[in-house]
């Protein structure tokens, strides 16, 4: 199975944090599934460096070279995923959601046929296949 990390996902992995569950381990250490992330992450993680380096104390540049250590793959950003992206729709009645970091992830995994691994309780409101909560 191909599995494209949440940012948060990305970095519970590659820092072994104890928030990372066992269902989310195990889909990650199963050698039968290649592991992607996404240069969306890169960013969010730039951004959030920017701004808060005590509480992300890596670069972009050192996640990114973390996650090709740890023998994950990039995933390029494509016109397609944002259009992927302009199609997902939540549950009426749903709290709402205002992260386009999120939005723009579940939108590569969709348009790539992948599943999305995500600790974000929010995003399952998408009612996207590819969406796997864990």
């Amino acid at each position: 199975m191909n599995l494209l990390l949440d940012t948060h996902i990305l970095i519970w992995a590659l820092c072994d944090d104890v928030r990372l569950s066992e269902k989310a381990r195990d889909l990650i250490l199963d050698a039968d599934n290649v592991i992607y992330y996404s240069p969306v992450s890169v960013w969010e993680v730039s951004l959030k460096h920017a701004l808060h380096p005590d509480n992300v104390s890596f670069t972009s540049r050192e996640m990114a070279r973390f996650a090709q250590e740890a023998g994950f793959l990039s995933l390029a950003m494509r016109e397609r995923h944002v259009f992927a992206a302009e199609t997902l729709v939540r549950k009426k009645n749903t709290p709402e959601h205002h992260d386009p970091f999120d939005r723009l992830l579940v939108g590569q995994a969709k348009a790539e046929n992948m599943s999305f691994l995500t600790h974000d309780a929010l995003l399952p409101d998408y009612e996207e296949r590819c969406i796997i909560p864990v």
